[in-house]
C-alpha cells in the first residue's frame, strides 16, 4: 500500500525512488498489511530495503502466498513456506504476524489441516488467521473448534469488519467494485491473544467510516486497558485517505487512553518546482 497512487504528491512526496516510499508511509502509520506477498514472494534483497526504511518497532502483518493458502490449501507447502520465511528474515521482529487468509471454501472440516500447518510453523513467528467460511460465524460449534485450534498455538483470529460497508447500497464506482469483492461476514470483536489484529472497511464518506468504527474505539480501548497490544487497519473502498483516517482512529483511542504512544510526525510533502 505504501505506493498507492492516490497518496502520491498529496500525503507523500512524489516522485520518490522505490527505496524511499515505505519510509514516507511509515511516518504516517506504524503498521502495514503485506498484501503484495500474497501474489509473489519478494526477494530477500527487497525485504532488506523494507527493514532499512522502518524502525524496529514497525509492524508488518505479512500475508502468506496464494499457492500456500488457496492453491495447496496448507498441504505440501514446505518448499514455498521455506522460501517465504527466508525472504522475510531481514525484517526480524518487524514481522508482527504471519497473516493466513483462507478462502471462503476452507471450512470446519478443514480444521485438522489448519491445526497441522500451524503446529509446524516456527515458534519465532506469531500467526493470525482470517477465515471467511460462513459456518465459522453462524455455527457456535464450528467457531469453538476454530478457537481451540488457534488457542493451541497462541494464534489470533483476524476479524474483517465489513458490516458498515454493507449496511447500505454502494454509491460510487469504488464502492460498487468493493461490493462485489469483499466478504460479508458477521461482526466479531473477541480477541484470543494479547496481540489482536482488526481489519475494518468503511465507506467513501468519512462520516460513515467514522460512525462505523465507534464500536472498535471502545473495544480497542478495553484491550489496551487489559494490557493487550492491538493492531488496527482502516480501509475505505478507494483507500484515498486511509492514512489520515488511521491517524484519526488512533487519536480517538488515545483520547481515552492517554498513555498510548503518539504516531510519528508525517514527513512533509515536497512537490517538484515548476515554471508556472
Amino acid at each position: 500500500m505504501w505506493t498507492h497512487k492516490q497518496w502520491q504528491g498529496r500525503l507523500t512526496t512524489h516522485p520518490l525512488p522505490a527505496h524511499e516510499r515505505l519510509r514516507h508511509y511509515a511516518s504516517w502509520c506504524d503498521a502495514v498489511e503485506g498484501n503484495t506477498t500474497f501474489y509473489a514472494t519478494p526477494t530477500r534483497e527487497t525485504v532488506a530495503t523494507w527493514a532499512e526504511q522502518t524502525d524496529p518497532g514497525f509492524r508488518f502483518v505479512v500475508k502468506l502466498p496464494k499457492p500456500v493458502t488457496h492453491e495447496r490449501r496448507l498441504t505440501d507447502v514446505d518448499e514455498p513456506m521455506r522460501a517465504f520465511l527466508d525472504a522475510m528474515e531481514p525484517l526480524g521482529p518487524r514481522v508482527h504476524a504471519l497473516w493466513i487468509q483462507l478462502p471462503a471454501s476452507f471450512g470446519p472440516t478443514d480444521l485438522p489441516t489448519l491445526a497441522r500447518f500451524l503446529r509446524r510453523l516456527p515458534e519465532a513467528h506469531r500467526s493470525a488467521v482470517e477465515v471467511r467460511h460462513p459456518d465459522f460465524f453462524t455455527d457456535r460449534q464450528a467457531a469453538t473448534l476454530l478457537e481451540g485450534v488457534l488457542g493451541d498455538v497462541d494464534a489470533e483470529w483476524v476479524p474483517f469488519d465489513t458490516t458498515e460497508f454493507f449496511r447500505t447500497p454502494p454509491s460510487s464506482d469504488a464502492e460498487r467494485d468493493a461490493w462485489l469483492k469483499k466478504p460479508r461476514t458477521p461482526l466479531r470483536t473477541t480477541a484470543l491473544t494479547d496481540r489482536p489484529i482488526v481489519r475494518y472497511l468503511g465507506r467513501d464518506a468519512e462520516d460513515r467510516t467514522v460512525e462505523g468504527w465507534q464500536r472498535w474505539v471502545g473495544t480497542v480501548t478495553d484491550w489496551l486497558r487489559e494490557g493487550r497490544s492491538p493492531t488496527v487497519f482502516v480501509h475505505t473502498p478507494d483507500n484515498a485517505d486511509a492514512p489520515v483516517l488511521a491517524r484519526r482512529f488512533h487519536d480517538e483511542v488515545r483520547a481515552r487512553v492517554p498513555d498510548l504512544a503518539p504516531l510519528p510526525t508525517p514527513i512533509p510533502v515536497e512537490r517538484p518546482l515548476t515554471l508556472f
